[in-house]
């Protein structure tokens, strides 16, 4: 496992395929690091499928209704911020309403452009991306992979 810089702003998430280790970006987007921590100390991701995985796009997740119909409950003010939606970029999934986003989230397989300053980057994958590459694809999965569990470094030691 490599070095963890800043456990107060890294997430361990064990998934059905293996483990991830993600970097949080407060400089990125405070508020959504913020919520996303706080979801993730209440268990609010374990469990959770990742309802819509698209091949050469993303795998998205954190619906509780495993549709990409929930959330927690309590709507986001969009980040936009310059960083680029490239592979392994963790950004927040949303409604037509920018400041739409809740719990849900993706993990970009590839370059996606397009998404730049539309969607509020707040992560990125820093080791098992080769994990994200094996979740199962389809919109709606079928027998999707989930989380087990999801974690601040901080409180996993």
């Amino acid at each position: 496992m490599s070095e963890i810089k800043d456990p107060e702003n890294t997430l361990l998430m064990e998934t059905t395929q293996g483990s991830v280790i993600i970097e949080m970006r407060p400089d990125l987007a405070p508020n959504h690091v913020a919520r996303i921590k706080e979801l993730v100390r209440e268990g609010f991701y374990d469990g959770i499928v990742f309802h819509r995985v698209i091949e050469g796009f993303m795998a998205q997740t954190g619906c509780p209704n495993g549709t990409g119909t929930g959330g927690s409950g309590k709507k986001l003010k969009a980040e936009f911020n310059k960083a680029n939606h490239k592979r392994g970029v963790c950004s927040m999934a949303r409604a037509q309403n920018p400041d739409s986003g809740d719990s849900q989230f993706f993990i970009c397989f590839a370059d996606a452009s397009f998404l730049d300053g539309q969607y509020t980057v707040w992560g990125e994958v820093l080791e098992g991306m080769e994990n994200v590459d094996k979740i199962k694809r389809g919109e709606p999965v079928v027998n999707p992979d989930k989380i087990t569990s999801l974690k601040v470094a901080a409180d996993a030691a």
